[in-house]
């Protein structure tokens, strides 16, 4: 695999932001330790998300992320989102429309990636969990599947909790709109025939649990089928280190 960090210029932040990206490299003939899958149409690719405390390095600071990713031969993207739950906000930049509609394009420019439907892929974890679910479901013509783990799943729910970081984004009544909430819009894309397979993985101990059951029992309510797994465990990186590994062999075996 190879790592790049793009310094790049987005015109929907008004300035230069950094994502990281790794793809696999043709030709690893003499490297140790590596089987690499490698294909010579466009890579499939996962756009992986950070959580609240976070930045683009997190993925590979505390996964082997790019190990993971090179037995699947997938190109994985992560960008920065700051503290703005991957939303245009009010007091802020527009990183909803970053992740969305620009950084599929600037990908695309500078790498040889898919850009078929279903080729794309989308995860992420807490802040990044609910990003990822929202970037999906808002756009389910985009994206193949879509993974949360410890999902900030109930973003109305925990309107109390991230108050202070939630005024910046949303305003200082903390007016969530209903485009903002996952229950609203799986609700709206069960109705769509192109709707995104989904993955909710949680620890039993972590304290965004009940919000994540609190969503799974919604979807069950509406039919939407989806993928759930938990396992005794907190919001810490043990646990997203064991479960990007199951959400990998989710979407790509």
């Amino acid at each position: 695999m190879a790592l790049f960090t793009m310094n790049v210029y987005s015109t929907c932040l008004g300035i230069q932001t950094k994502v990281n990206v790794i793809i696999p490299q043709k030709d690893t003939t003499g490297e140790i330790g590596v089987s690499e899958k490698k294909e010579d149409k466009g890579y499939k690719c996962l756009y992986l998300l950070h959580g609240l405390s976070d930045d683009e390095t997190i993925w590979l600071r505390r996964t082997s992320i790019e190990r993971y990713a090179q037995k699947y031969g997938i190109c994985v993207v992560m960008p920065c989102g700051g503290r703005s739950f991957y939303t245009d906000m009010k007091y802020g930049m527009k990183y909803y429309s970053f992740i969305s509609e620009e950084l599929p394009r600037l990908i695309s420019e500078f790498f040889h990636v898919s850009d078929k439907k279903e080729d794309t892929f989308i995860a992420g974890l807490s802040m990044g969990g609910y990003g990822a679910l929202k970037m999906a479901l808002r756009n389910p013509s985009k994206y193949a599947k879509v993974a949360g783990l410890s999902s900030v799943a109930d973003i109305k729910g925990t309107a109390e909790r991230f108050h202070d970081t939630y005024v910046p984004i949303f305003g200082e009544d903390v007016n969530i709109p209903d485009e903002d909430d996952l229950f609203y819009l799986s609700e709206k894309c069960n109705k769509n025939s192109e709707k995104p397979e989904i993955f909710l993985g949680v620890g039993t101990e972590d304290f965004l649990y009940e919000y994540n059951q609190k969503f799974k029992k919604h979807l069950e309510s509406i039919g939407y089928e989806f993928t759930y797994r938990e396992s005794k465990g907190v919001h810490n990186w043990d646990f997203w280190d064991e479960y990007i590994q199951y959400v990998l062999e989710w979407m790509f075996d």
